[in-house]
């Protein structure tokens, strides 16, 4: 209940929740502390203490609990540990999410797929194409189930037989666009669908960009299939290179509007240039290798004696040679200061070297 109370309180987002969470351990704690305790806290001052302090509406609250009880749906507050882990690199990660569905929201593997509500032929065959190549690969597919490219890449998932995952702009009271409904039945059999907007909230135009923060942020690599110059998966091209999440485009014909978006992306290097699934499993590192019986020894006694944070993501290579920046931030739970440094130690002690796509690979 004072996890979702915090989310319903004036002035107070979900910046701000982790910074009170930083400092008081849990939700509750935060609502007992005293107002000139909370003053003292940066970024929170008078106005929002006073409004936290003077916070009673916990009966809406208490019908969000039976809500959720009635219909299985599963709160997930940032402390968590089903949370979405990549999502807490993201300064500005929703501080609770609700979902419904049988997918993990951590899987080794994630993607989401974005694109034009009005897909030309050509957008619409690269899209089935592609999902279907990377459900061979094992990666989940994640995108906003609206119109067009959206929804391309949920149908296709679930033919394939794929975990895909939707992100909502609405409460899971409803479904929006109506017309799949079906498809988003469909897809808590073998996916799941998320928000970070209570029951009741209406698919309102603000929402959508408040709902692409989670689908780039979620995800290790964003692929946009035909955008024109603007809307809303340029926002989520956007927000994922915020995010250091790699970003890729199918190009499309110079003279085609609905390619625009995508071409100018490549153009400005804000996205890689993707012609199919061999190139996003080689730019992340995901390709199949063979194994040898023994794994090649690190001479780590020619190098200075290596960190306590150096030494975990070391045992990682020792795992597996090559790997991405996000698997460290994920696999260790150090900070993203703590992974950079300690990465940054090991390139100049010729221990690891960087490759492209933010990948990283044992010497």
């Amino acid at each position: 209940m004072y996890q979702i109370a915090l989310t319903r309180i004036p002035l107070i987002g979900d910046v701000i929740v982790k910074k009170l969470l930083e400092h008081f351990g849990s939700a509750g704690d935060i609502f007992k502390a005293k107002k000139h305790a909370l003053e003292k806290i940066e970024t929170v001052g008078t106005v929002r203490a006073a409004a936290l302090c003077s916070f009673r509406d916990f009966d809406p609250i208490s019908e969000e609990m039976a809500f959720m009880e009635k219909y299985r749906i599963q709160p997930l507050f940032c402390t968590d540990p089903a949370y979405p882990q990549r999502l807490l690199h993201c300064y500005d990660s929703p501080a609770m999410l609700y979902y419904k569905g049988n997918a993990s929201l951590n899987p080794a593997r994630i993607v989401s797929i974005v694109g034009t509500r009005h897909p030309t032929g050509y957008g619409r065959a690269v899209c089935e194409t592609l999902v279907k190549e990377l459900a061979g690969a094992g990666i989940t597919i994640v995108s906003g189930l609206a119109y067009g490219i959206d929804i391309i890449a949920h149908k296709t998932a679930l033919k394939a037989q794929t975990p895909t995952i939707g992100v909502l702009a609405h409460g899971l009271d409803r479904i929006y666009p109506p017309a799949h409904k079906q498809i988003a039945v469909d897809m808590l059999e073998q996916g799941g669908l998320l928000t970070d907007f209570a029951s009741r909230t209406m698919p309102d135009r603000q929402n959508f960009p408040k709902r692409n923060r989670i689908v780039a942020g979620i995800c290790d690599a964003t692929i946009v299939i035909e955008s024109g110059l603007r809307g809303g998966s340029l926002i989520t091209a956007d927000l994922a290179n915020g995010y250091n999440r790699d970003v890729m485009c199918i190009p499309g014909r110079l003279q085609d509007p609905q390619s625009a978006g995508c071409n100018a992306l490549i153009r400005q290097n804000k996205a890689v240039l993707l012609t199919g699934a061999a190139d996003l499993l080689e730019l992340m590192g995901w390709q199949e290798k063979a194994v040898s019986e023994v794994a090649p020894a690190v001479q780590t006694g020619l190098f200075p004696i290596l960190s306590a944070e150096e030494e975990m993501i070391m045992a990682l290579f020792r795992e597996k040679s090559r790997r991405h920046l996000e698997e460290l931030y994920l696999q260790t739970r150090l900070s993203g200061s703590q992974v950079a440094t300690a990465v940054f130690n090991l390139e100049m002690q010729s221990v690891l070297r960087s490759l492209p796509g933010q990948q990283y690979e044992l010497i």
